[in-house]
């Protein structure tokens, strides 16, 4: 097995069946609570690829390292680089949402674990993935308006489809966070459980999938998606010019330097 800078990567058995089946990938920039930047991008990249081109294993599990973080989302010192440079941070864009697109077209099953805090490109990690758990401390989020940014790698299309539009506007325009109980009732999560039991439940659905026939479940995971994914080419395109223009927004550069002093951002629309 490989090794990774941003992630843990190992197969594990559960007490469905003693055979190591399941891919478990960890999100490992503990000290920077999980945030995504270009290395974490490539490692999940390389890790869905592991375990893909690994005839032993079914399933994947995408959990976190972190014992109260899954995943905060972009690295804003990463994004703070970028601004006003549209035409640098269009390939970034573009190669966030090809490897969470990378999870949704898996021909393996993809299970999100959820412990502690999901936001943003954490939060659009857990939407592409086939089952989404959580613990009942968790709290998911697309924060991205309250910076000058939109859920821009994909996050825009899977959640309305996933919980309804009346819903998704909500969490994406105020940019609000939802508990576990909450996820669940709108169906945003499948189950929720206690925090010391996440990843054996996780573990209990790879188990649980990866009894089934290979073949069936990636034709049958094809065919499901196939119900939604007619325009997801020209959403993802949108979604690209979109964040390419808040990246030379004013606003964008005021909520980064607002989160990093502590304070409310005061944004001027331009």
């Amino acid at each position: 097995m490989a090794e990774y800078e941003t992630m843990l990567y190992s197969k594990e058995g559960s007490f469905l069946s003693p055979v190591k089946n399941v891919a478990v990938i960890k999100f490992n920039r503990v000290d920077a609570l999980n945030s995504i930047n270009d290395q974490f991008i490539k490692d999940l990249s390389d890790a869905l690829d592991e375990a893909e081109k690994d005839p032993d294993v079914r399933s994947i599990v995408l959990a976190s390292a972190h014992d109260k973080v899954y995943c905060t989302g972009a690295d804003l010192k990463m994004a703070q680089g970028y601004l006003g440079k549209g035409d640098e941070v269009k390939p970034l864009l573009e190669q966030g949402q090809a490897v969470i697109n990378k999870i949704a077209k898996h021909p393996k099953p993809v299970i999100a674990a959820i412990n502690g805090l999901c936001l943003g490109g954490g939060t659009e990690i857990t939407l592409a993935c086939d089952i989404r758990i959580c613990e009942t401390e968790a709290k998911i989020g697309t924060p991205e308006v309250s910076l000058g940014l939109i859920p821009a790698w994909g996050g825009c299309v899977r959640l309305p489809r996933i919980i309804g539009l009346g819903k998704a506007m909500e969490l994406i325009l105020t940019g609000g966070q939802v508990t576990a109980e909450e996820a669940l009732q709108m169906g945003l999560v499948s189950k929720v459980v206690p925090k010391d039991e996440l990843l054996s439940q996780a573990m209990w659905y790879g188990a649980k999938l990866g009894g089934n026939a290979p073949l069936a479940l990636k034709l049958a995971k094809a065919a499901t998606h196939l119900a939604f994914d007619d325009d997801y080419d020209d959403n993802h395109e949108f979604q690209v010019k979109a964040g390419v223009e808040l990246f030379g927004s004013k606003d964008l550069a005021e909520g980064i330097s607002a989160v990093f002093e502590k304070r409310r951002g005061k944004f001027t629309g331009e």
